[in-house]
């Protein structure tokens, strides 16, 4: 986890608008269900785009963030750029803070187009990982907002989000084909930069999300409608709770980074015993250092998963026993990688 000692509210800067100006497996025996495991390929990979938002790439805080470097936008809020807000990074870019100039506007947008097709491409393991923090609204102000991430294909048809709530100050996300909202357990605190990484892989239309090294989702689809899986664009989205008084909350962003790797044989988790005393021995068959954590629930719903052994292995085999299985009815298996 990335994390920065940062002043207290009362002593954060904010973005001063004045004199910035446009630039315009599934496997299964009764009561044991072992969940499949989403990877993504080790190695450097391909990048796709990166940016520090640094003064040496182009970048002038003179002027907002769209119009600068193929930066694109929707909506008349605020977004710009700022240096040394995380200490030690130079310059960051922002959305939010200043409110747009028209009150009939419900977000503001903000997007570097990508155009990439991962699976033509033979690089179907997409990674995204920006170092982010959203900074609290001002006392005179009390309005807080959402800020989102939200993944769209070339077609421009949006394949997932993933919102902060300022006021709640909890992390959601939510799938194409629904209005529905999955809240997470994972929260963040205002002012602390942490990292988001997404790790999607197009080929088997899967997706999950870290931040701060802390779990948000695994497994999700990146589409249920099939839509087409390419990869268009990460829009950084700032929503009004209320239009008419937007706060002056604001989410800080740097180091954003867009890697595609080649597909790795998946990782497995086998079945091989249940003893007559009910203990199951699993075998872990994954990637040769690779760190992995083994977990297990009484049901697959997110946040109710226990950690049973964190381990690498020279040869990528794990085996473990569960011992503590013999006492419950049921039992949900699944392995991922630590990141």
């Amino acid at each position: 986890m990335i994390h920065f000692t940062v002043a207290s509210s009362s002593e954060t800067r904010s973005p001063d608008p004045i004199g910035r100006w446009p630039l315009k497996l599934v496997f299964t025996l009764p009561g044991l269900i072992l969940l499949p495991l989403l990877v993504a390929a080790q190695g450097t990979g391909t990048n796709l785009f990166f940016t520090g938002f640094e003064a040496s790439e182009g970048y002038d805080i003179r002027y907002t963030l769209v119009g600068q470097q193929g930066w694109l936008g929707m909506g008349t809020g605020g977004n710009g750029l700022v240096e040394d807000f995380f200490p030690g990074q130079g310059q960051q870019a922002y959305i939010g803070y200043w409110p747009p100039e028209h009150s009939n506007e419900t977000e503001t947008i903000v997007w570097r187009p990508l155009n990439f097709d991962p699976v033509s491409a033979g690089l179907p393991v997409v990674e995204f990982s920006v170092l982010m923090s959203i900074e609290d609204s001002s006392s005179t102000n009390g309005q807080y907002d959402n800020f989102q991430w939200q993944v769209y294909n070339h077609r421009t048809n949006r394949l997932f989000t993933l919102d902060f709530d300022n006021f709640y100050q909890d992390i959601s996300y939510r799938l194409d084909g629904t209005n529905e909202w999955t809240t997470t357990q994972v929260r963040f605190t205002n002012g602390v930069p942490e990292l988001l990484v997404v790790t999607m892989d197009f080929a088997a239309n899967r997706w999950s999300a870290t931040f701060g090294g802390r779990l948000i989702a695994t497994n999700q689809p990146l589409t249920t409608t099939g839509a087409l899986l390419t990869l268009g664009e990460i829009d950084v989205v700032w929503v009004y709770y209320d239009p008419a008084r937007p706060g002056d909350n604001y989410l800080l962003f740097d180091n954003f980074r867009v890697v595609a790797r080649p597909a790795v044989a998946r990782p497995r988790l086998t079945l091989l015993e249940r003893t007559e005393r009910g203990h199951v021995w699993l075998r872990l068959q994954g990637q040769p250092g690779v760190r992995y954590v083994l977990e297990a629930a009484a049901s697959p719903v997110a946040g109710s998963w226990l950690p049973l052994r964190t381990n690498a292995s020279g040869d990528g085999i794990l085996d473990f026993i569960d011992t503590s299985a013999s006492n419950v009815p049921a039992r949900f298996y699944r392995a991922r990688v630590l990141p």
